[in-house]
């Protein structure tokens, strides 16, 4: 199964738009991984398995594995996703861009080493930068389009032609790169009415990465009502801190199980 249909199934099956993302900070775990040699991997395991059955998909940020010397760990989460959770696809967010021959090499990390999903993508080297993640017609390619950051405007909302650039992006992927229907879009929570203009641009086809849901600020219903499809899906809301670290203490599985759930929850009130 691609990472289009996966997801599709997973919207369905497990009726949740909630993307958990997996930014692992040791400060922040709680006192019983103290020493523990594998901590990234047991910590990123037990909120995996704690809160399954609430995602449509998981998003491990490679930053926070490849800064710690974790990269062993995020191949073996990844791996145990697929294996103990079969059907959840894995993103990688690591926003890849550069020249076709080094891009290769990026879409390998993601695709090969990693054996993850769908990837993101920045698409300001233009279309040879992305075009290696596109080749692999299984695979997700997730295209920066529209970001949650404060500086997300100084570029993107830049005027071009009478437009911002973030309408060209998102006309440009679904025109011309997403011949193997295989793209989706990152459009931030904290700019709603970016989200509908974008959704508005591209139709009900592409999915929508949305991060800057909880810690950032994001609303969830403002989300959902801007940014959702036709048939009330389309979405991939990513929550990363405010699941993660839903409690410093023992319960710390429990607890992002039930972030998850209550943000689950809170997305399909407003679906339909």
């Amino acid at each position: 199964m691609n990472f289009i249909a996966a997801l599709k199934h997973r919207w369905q099956q497990a009726d949740s738009l909630v993307c958990v993302g997996l930014d692992p900070e040791p400060s922040k775990f709680p006192a019983r991984f103290a020493g523990d040699e594998d901590a990234v991997f047991h910590f990123c395991r037990d909120i995996v398995d704690a809160t399954a059955e609430q995602v449509c998909c998981f998003k491990p940020q490679i930053a926070h594995f490849a800064a710690l010397g974790a990269e062993s760990a995020l191949t073996r989460l990844v791996a145990h996703i697929h294996a103990h959770h079969p059907g959840i696809p894995v993103i990688l967010d690591s926003k890849r861009g550069d020249i076709g021959s080094t891009a290769r090499h990026y879409a390998d990390e993601a695709f090969v080493r990693h054996d993850a999903d769908a990837v993101t993508v920045n698409p300001y080297l233009g279309r040879d930068s992305v075009q290696p993640f596109l080749d692999h017609a299984d695979k997700g390619v997730v295209v920066l389009c529209r970001t949650s950051n404060p500086g997300a405007g100084d570029l993107q909302d830049l005027m071009v032609e009478g437009r911002p650039l973030y309408q060209h992006v998102a006309e440009t992927v679904a025109r011309d790169w997403n011949g193997n229907g295989n793209c989706a879009l990152v459009v931030g929570a904290t700019w709603p009415g970016q989200l509908r203009e974008v959704r508005a641009i591209v139709g009900d086809a592409i999915p929508f990465l949305v991060p800057g849901v909880g810690a950032q600020g994001g609303d969830a219903a403002a989300v959902v009502t801007n940014a959702r499809n036709a048939e009330g899906s389309g979405l991939i809301v990513s929550s990363s801190r405010a699941v993660l670290y839903a409690s410093s203490s023992d319960d710390y599985a429990e607890a992002a199980a039930k972030a998850a759930r209550d943000l689950r929850e809170t997305l399909n009130a407003h679906r339909r």
